[in-house]
């Protein structure tokens, strides 16, 4: 089963992005990384890189390059002790795809999980079709959010629950491709108090049909994230 195994933020000031996080989830578990030079000079902005954990990494990367997909450097070895290649998918978004070492680190080594994932792209019928035929992934149910749109849910193999969506931003110009990653907070009211108090930005949060409560911010760098209350 190929699933985002973590994600890691890759930011212009990491030790304020330490503080920001650990003010408004309540932990420092997150891994952060400063950008890299060549990155800043492709006009790169601070994002949350969700890594999808593979077993042939060099097969998996052909693959998604020979759909579309663009390497963004190297195949390099991952803070953890696998390697990881960082690619644009061919929406645009960026992802990862990495392998873990032979004896993986606890869970705190491998970074922060998300709990929700939502691909935002321009063409969902293709987003999905990359996405299931390469790694298994399965189609659920669409979720009607009225004014917000239309999101097809996934599940990470056939018959399991939805763990994300796939959202169309054709008609949504202010919004470019990007995988948007959803964390677990128990209050999402105070979680919103201090993504605002630490220089963040947060837009009003919503009840999802199952009772559950998210909000899409963007931290004090810019990079996009949200947050999720369970019902």
């Amino acid at each position: 089963m190929i699933k985002f195994d973590r994600v890691e933020l890759r930011t212009t000031n990491a030790e304020a992005a330490r503080a920001f996080y650990g003010s408004v989830l309540g932990h420092d578990r997150g891994v952060i990384w400063p950008l890299h030079e060549q990155a800043l000079a492709r006009g790169a902005k601070p994002h949350w890189l969700g890594h999808l954990e593979v077993e042939d990494l060099d097969l998996a990367a052909a693959q998604f390059v020979a759909r579309g997909a663009t390497p963004l450097g190297p195949t390099r070895p991952a803070h953890h002790g696998g390697r990881s290649a960082v690619l644009r998918d061919p929406g645009g978004a960026i992802v990862a795809l990495s392998t873990l070492p032979s004896q993986p680190p606890g869970r705190e080594g491998r970074g922060l999980g998300a709990i929700w994932h939502v691909l935002n792209t321009n063409d969902v019928t293709r987003a999905a079709a990359n996405y299931c035929e390469l790694f298994g992934w399965s189609l659920t149910t669409e979720l009607d959010l009225d004014g917000l749109g239309r999101f097809q849910q996934f599940a990470w193999q056939s018959g399991g629950e939805s763990v994300g969506a796939l959202g169309d931003i054709a008609d949504r110009p202010g919004v470019h491709p990007h995988w948007l990653y959803f964390f677990e907070v128990e209050a999402i009211e105070r979680a919103l108090a201090a993504t605002r108090a630490a220089g963040g930005v947060a837009l009003e949060p919503i009840t999802l049909p199952n009772g559950a409560r998210v909000c899409v911010c963007d931290d004090a760098q810019g990079a996009a994230f949200a947050l999720f209350q369970r019902p």
